[in-house]
């Protein structure tokens, strides 16, 4: 695509278009090729523990298919054929085992870039580290809590305080010796990575650091159709150290071309290399506040026009829209965002908060209110509130 600038209109459809929500949506109940080709699109699925709702994970496919069988995901990511895996993509993620050899650079380094009481552990108590790993060879798939130690340091508080063996276990997921083989109520289970993945994934080649990073630039860009380098490099949580030249590369390669963007000031804008340019985007759909679209605060304002803030871990008096808030994409555009909380003991979806953006159009409530019971539906929240 030779193209030296492209209008804001256009960027806004390139990135709907890259993260498949110009896809036409399934006609019946989506299966499981409808779920493979949003995760083609979007690369990774993002973890977070916050259930107020649903579990962040599975909101990114109900956006761009409706509603769908949550258990497509579930067989997907912990049960034979393997399809994803969990590991540090973009914070804890679901990621396609395609890409398992794309991140073995990261694992080889947990030594030096895993979190402060990580690397502790293993140089502090490297033989409790191995102890853990017996553990999980003999009895996996396991818990933390299942590998309790007797003399060891408890949890004193709810924020990641965790105790030795935590520590050993996240070091050894960090470092790929082990994986998650499920979760049990949202505790990760550990296992040998050769009793989850696929032996064709852990037969294949592991690629040069610096050719991996390149390729995960690739997937970024793509999912992101029209970005700038810090959004480049944030989707997988690469270093400046290491996205920046890789970027260079990819240019001199023509894998990724340089333009300039409407309303993007001095900001330098990279569009992936073939992408082609929607002529519309007609799109409604309530986006998870983890969802992809969504990660890089700073584009989304640039791209949308759009505020938003994550919000769950400001203080309730300081909160301007609410705890879970999802904003509603009509159109091209989001025009609206709501709080909403799962009453399951009443089997209703509720919505704390409803903001319209000054723009929004008249028809964004009757929208708002549609895509609400639809999720209402896929969640069994559809009883008459009392």
């Amino acid at each position: 695509m030779a193209r030296e600038r492209i209008s804001s209109a256009e960027a806004r459809r390139l990135a709907l278009a890259a993260q498949g929500f110009a896809d036409r949506q399934p006609d019946g109940e989506p299966g499981g090729w409808d779920l493979r080709r949003v995760l083609s699109r979007v690369g990774l699925l993002q973890i977070d523990s916050v259930n107020v709702l649903e579990r962040a994970h599975y909101l990114p496919a109900f956006s761009r298919l409706g509603p769908y069988p949550r258990e497509l995901l579930d067989r997907a990511a912990h049960r034979a054929p393997r399809r994803l895996f969990e590991y540090w993509g973009h914070e804890a993620s679901l990621i396609p085992v395609e890409t398992q050899p794309l991140l073995r650079w990261r694992m080889e380094r947990a030594y030096k870039d895993a979190w402060g009481g990580m690397r502790r552990i293993h140089r502090e108590r490297p033989e409790l580290v191995e102890q853990v790993l017996g553990q999980v060879r003999d009895r996996g798939p396991v818990s933390a809590s299942d590998l309790a130690e007797d003399d060891g340091p408890r949890r004193s508080g709810p924020w990641w305080d965790w105790s030795d063996v935590k520590r050993a276990l996240e070091f050894l997921f960090w470092s790929g010796r082990v994986t998650s083989a499920r979760r049990r109520r949202f505790e990760r289970l550990y296992d040998l990575p050769e009793r989850v993945l696929p032996s064709a994934v852990l037969a294949a080649p592991t690629p040069e650091p610096e050719e991996a990073q390149r390729e995960l630039l690739r997937i970024a860009s793509r999912a992101l159709g029209v970005s700038a380098a810090a959004e480049l490099r944030d989707y997988f949580r690469l270093t400046g150290a290491d996205a920046k030249p890789r970027i260079a590369e990819l240019v001199e390669a023509g894998d990724l071309i340089a333009v300039e963007v409407e309303g993007w000031g001095r900001t330098q804008g990279y569009l992936a290399r073939d992408v082609r340019i929607p002529r519309r985007v007609e799109v409604t759909a309530l986006l998870g506040p983890f969802d992809s679209l969504l990660w890089e605060r700073g584009r989304v304002k640039r791209i949308f026009g759009f505020e938003f803030r994550l919000e769950i871990y400001v203080p309730a008096p300081k909160r301007r829209h609410g705890y879970y808030v999802l904003p509603l994409l009509l159109g091209d555009r989001l025009v609206a965002r709501v709080d909403l909380k799962a009453d399951r003991a009443a089997g209703v979806l509720r919505a704390r908060a409803v903001h319209l953006e000054p723009q929004a159009p008249a028809e964004t409530e009757a929208a708002l209110a549609a895509e609400l019971a639809k999720m209402a539906g896929w969640l069994g929240l559809d009883r008459e509130p009392p």
